[in-house]
């Protein structure tokens, strides 16, 4: 091996006026390449990708590793980590790598369960008595929670800011994928009372040195923060983010959870991508059995969430494409979103980071340098690169076109041309575009505050006719609409509605409005009422069985002054 250094400017042709943060330039930074150059062809036109979809995505930077069995063979960056002064990403800058994390803590619990110390199957709480729960279901073990099938809501704190509180499982352990940060953290604990180490320092003790990952932290501090990329989240965090939409330098944050505590740099990452394409073998010897490994990329769940066909391992996505076995996870922070997909039967992997959230992760790279190199090793064309999804294009833009009547009389037209959609209002055509997460944004400041919501008339037939468009609490169908127009509801439920606030970055803003008689968070998710519990408290149904629940009270002149989101504690905001 050998370091290699070379800087390549691209000159930002037809780059998008509306994109604030790639400036006039877009530079390729290659830190860290095998001497033999045998990927160099197909490097190049990963280069050129890369630059057209950091342009179409407004990402500000890019880190990325390129691994295989042999070792590193690519770090590379992209773009800036400081636009306005065109400072680029250096590979040396640590980038916050988020839920990919959950893989690393999933290692070391394997590792626990190698020495006798961790029984998988054995119920959480014979480990960590002090865990408070409600069930009635079987035991929620170590394999529930890597696997994310516990049953509990994943979107709130281990410990519960009510002393009397327990978390309470929603339905039977094993049953149903549902993505939980929390118990995540939980294992983090596990690990600190079985290993004897908070668990970014079992991290760092069982897996950073065994694979000489020197340069990277295992808890994401102040203290790592003048390594850390500049980086940025929204402008205006409490509404739909449109992709060119503006950004702005994020905060620091102390995270030491084991749900996403690791800050890493790209050529680290490549250590950890190289083990990994080795089935859990280290340059110092295996950190992983064969057996283990083969329960960590084991499929042990569906998991949609992840993509149609794929499964969930331990603490690790698990999907079969292009006839390849593939372990994958993204990560998504504050101010950071990532990706780490690996061939484990080709043995090549691939890590991209962007320095920002807007809410998409850097899939498509990644994707595409495991393309790359397996077609090089195959002997095979180089292959195309992936489309690129402009937020306007809007596929079958035609069957949303039409007028839209509220019961008041109020109406929305719109109109298609080709894969564009527009917004007729107050004589402008607005543009439609969507955003990553359910519903489109139209490109107006009267409209920016929620999402629009087309609705078919079987909300489970893709095909059927678009009869009716929600935004936030406003309701609106056209003639093909034949259902119901009146709906009861409780009384009670008008107090909950409103503007509730954390200024946690993790929390930030929800709204709750009322639409259809049924209460929605930010328009979007529906709530369902408890039925063995007194009024107020809610699951969130964006998906079916989600354990996620939604807590109102503290009643004044009429209104809910607080609600409380999986015990995460939000406050009304006064006048919204």
């Amino acid at each position: 091996m050998s370091l290699r250094t070379s800087r390549r400017e691209f000159l930002n042709r037809g780059a998008r006026a509306a994109s604030a943060m790639v400036g006039s330039r877009f530079l390729v930074t290659e830190t860290y390449a095998q001497a033999d150059r045998a990927y160099q062809a197909g490097f190049d036109r990963l280069d050129r990708y890369i630059e057209q979809y950091m342009r179409d995505m407004n990402t500000p930077g890019m880190t990325m590793a390129i691994a295989d069995r042999d070792g590193v063979q690519r770090v590379a960056t992209y773009g800036f980590s400081d636009p306005d002064l065109k400072v680029p990403v250096k590979a040396e800058e640590l980038f916050q790598i988020g839920s990919i994390s959950k893989s690393f803590a999933a290692i070391c619990a394997l590792q626990l369960s190698e020495e006798g110390k961790l029984d998988l199957h054995r119920p959480i709480t014979d480990y960590l008595p002090w865990f408070r729960i409600e069930s009635s279901y079987a035991p929620i073990t170590t394999h529930h929670m890597l696997t994310h099938t516990s049953g509990l809501p994943g979107a709130g704190p281990v410990f519960l800011s009510d002393p009397a509180a327990r978390h309470r499982a929603a339905c039977p352990p094993g049953q149903y994928f549902h993505y939980n940060n929390m118990c995540f953290d939980l294992l983090g604990h596990l690990l600190w009372t079985l290993d004897g180490r908070p668990a970014p320092e079992a991290i760092r003790a069982r897996i950073f040195e065994p694979l000489g990952m020197a340069t990277s932290a295992p808890a994401i501090s102040f203290d790592v923060r003048a390594r850390t990329a500049k980086n940025y989240s929204a402008f205006l965090p409490d509404r739909p983010y449109g992709r060119y939409d503006r950004l702005c330098e994020a905060p620091a944050i102390v995270l030491t959870a084991a749900s996403g505590c690791v800050a890493a740099t790209a050529h680290d990452m490549g250590l950890y991508l190289q083990m990994l394409a080795n089935h859990g073998r280290g340059p110092k010897g295996r950190l992983l059995s064969e057996e283990s490994f083969a329960l960590f990329s084991k499929a042990h769940i569906k998991a949609e969430e992840f993509g149609p066909t794929a499964g969930y391992g331990y603490g690790i996505a698990v999907d079969t494409l292009g006839g390849h076995q593939i372990v994958r996870h993204t990560g998504g922070m504050v101010s950071f979103a990532s990706a780490l997909h690996v061939d484990i039967d080709q043995g090549v992997g691939a890590f991209a980071s962007i320095n920002a959230m807007q809410g998409y992760r850097p899939n498509p790279p990644a994707q595409y340098a495991i393309q790359i190199i397996r077609a090089h090793r195959e002997g095979q064309p180089l292959p195309s690169a992936p489309p690129l999804h402009p937020p306007a294009s809007i596929e079958n833009a035609g069957e949303y076109a039409g007028t839209y009547q509220s019961r008041d009389g109020a109406r929305l037209e719109f109109v298609a041309e080709g894969t564009r959609l527009f917004l007729i209002y107050k004589a402008e055509r607005v543009p439609v575009e969507t955003v990553n997460g359910p519903g489109w944004l139209a490109r107006h400041p009267d409209f920016e505050r929620f999402a629009l919501v087309f609705g078919r008339s079987d909300a489970k037939d893709p095909k059927s006719a678009i009869v009716e468009v929600g935004w936030g609490p406003d309701w609106y169908v056209n003639f093909r609409y034949s259902g119901p127009r009146e709906f009861d509801y409780p009384k009670e439920w008008e107090s909950y509605v409103g503007h509730y606030r954390n200024e946690s970055p993790w929390l930030g803003s929800t709204r709750i409005v009322l639409r259809k008689g049924v209460l929605m968070m930010d328009g979007v998710v529906p709530l369902a009422p408890l039925a063995d519990a007194d009024g107020g408290i809610f699951y969130l149904r964006d998906e079916e069985h989600s354990p996620e629940w939604i807590r109102f009270g503290a009643i004044v002149n009429g209104k809910s002054m607080h609600a409380k989101v999986s015990g995460e504690d939000l406050w009304r905001v006064a006048g919204e």
